[in-house]
């Protein structure tokens, strides 16, 4: 299964892409953000045996891809 979210938004850095998933990394100001979206999207993503990807153009939007296998891995134990 492919999930795609999209936006038209200011678009994400360069040099901030590579940092998007850490825990409580974030642009916004004090008081605006925890940081913690993206990293707890990422965590659930990947325990679902599942994939992310980001592009983004400044000015532009950020396009993000979720992938999920078809058949779900065994719970741990």
């Amino acid at each position: 299964m492919k999930i795609e979210v999209v936006d038209n938004g200011q678009g994400i850095s360069a040099e901030h892409i590579g940092r998007i998933y850490d825990p409580f990394f974030t642009t916004k100001g004090s008081r605006k953000g925890t940081g913690l979206g993206l990293a707890i999207t990422y965590g659930i993503v990947k325990e679902h045996s599942g994939s992310i990807g980001v592009k983004s153009q400044l000015g532009a939007g950020t396009q993000f891809l979720l992938e999920f296998p078809a058949v779900r891995k065994p719970v741990h134990a």
